[in-house]
């Protein structure tokens, strides 16, 4: 039986990643600080370790896997990443951890990690006009990140792929664009937009409103998890190293992200428009290299996502009130 080790399998798309490989016939062991808070783990072997220890790292990778995924990373949505306030915890906890694992690996004889980078990476100054963005995986440079976690998740990017040209590994890089879907983080000011969008419009009454950070005409595509995870395991099992873009590139601002989520509710919203951390004016997936080089782009379109994640956010605002 092949084996693959998830780091980050308590989070989000970690979790997620797990039920892959164990329909794909893998043993798998996962790696976080913590379980996954809205579902049970199904790896055959889950550990409790903080990968910011160097000895705790080596722990885990006792052995060689055939695949071994790293998404292990302090992250959140706009309001953890572009306050200001997190910048050390996210640079520090992300990079330690990243040199941790890849230092490992290569002493374990592990060819192959995958490493989940992220559009938060691509410079501001192609990212102001909200219409016509650009996020080609060449427009990375010169570097410009609009946050912190941008430049460390740029930093980590080069530092996987300068194992492979300095240690033979064939280590895989994709940038992850807002992910989401079912079983993620949807509230406490780590979730992102859509998350956030549905617990709202879940709480709001018919007729009533939510708020939301600045004009809403900020653009974003949004990926749903299922293909963000096929995206995944297609880029490591692949002959490319990439960066590679993984997202949708149907675009959409902030404002049409409440109108497709009230729709699905079958609500009337209102938009109460605040202040608030915006990041990029605007964001989309260019997935031209993808398909040139993995022959598959994400398809799937954004409402039959977000049907799927309004349904689970709605329930545990219901569990919640219970």
């Amino acid at each position: 039986m092949k084996s693959a080790l998830v780091l980050g399998a308590g989070g989000f798309i970690g979790g997620h990643l797990v039920k892959r490989l164990k329909r794909d016939g893998f043993w798998v062991r996962g790696v976080d600080l913590k379980f996954n808070e809205h579902a049970e783990t199904e790896a055959d072997d889950f550990v409790i370790s903080d990968l910011r220890e160097p000895g705790n790292v080596r722990g885990v990778i006792d052995r060689r896997f055939d695949e071994v995924y790293q998404l292990a990373a302090d992250m959140g949505g706009a309001g953890y990443i572009f306050t200001g306030a997190h910048d050390a915890d996210i640079m520090h906890n992300s990079a330690t951890i990243n040199l941790n694992v890849a230092d490992a690996a290569h002493k374990r004889n592990i060819s192959r990690v995958f490493y989940s980078s992220s559009a938060c990476m691509y410079p501001a100054y192609n990212q102001e006009d909200p219409d016509n963005p650009n996020c080609a995986e060449d427009s990375a440079y010169p570097a410009a990140p609009d946050s912190e976690y941008g430049w460390e998740k740029l930093f980590s990017e080069r530092l996987f792929l300068a194992y492979n040209r300095n240690h033979g590994m064939k280590n895989r890089v994709a940038r992850y664009h807002n992910i989401f879907g079912p079983e993620g983080t949807w509230q406490g000011g780590k979730e992102k937009a859509p998350a956030a969008v549905c617990r709202k419009v879940a709480l709001a009454a018919n007729g009533g409103s939510i708020e939301i950070w600045g004009d809403g005409e900020q653009t974003r595509s949004f990926l749903y998890v299922d293909e963000c995870v096929e995206g995944t395991t297609r880029l490591l099992r692949s002959d490319f190293e990439g960066p590679v873009n993984i997202g949708s590139d149907e675009m959409v601002t902030i404002n049409q992200l409440v109108g497709i989520v009230a729709d699905i509710a079958g609500k009337k919203i209102e938009i109460d428009h605040i202040p608030g951390p915006l990041g990029v004016r605007g964001r989309n997936s260019d997935n031209r290299l993808i398909q040139e080089k993995l022959g598959w782009r994400p398809n799937d379109p954004l409402v039959k996502g977000l049907e799927k994640t309004y349904a689970w956010i709605e329930a545990q605002t219901r569990r919640n009130a219970a």
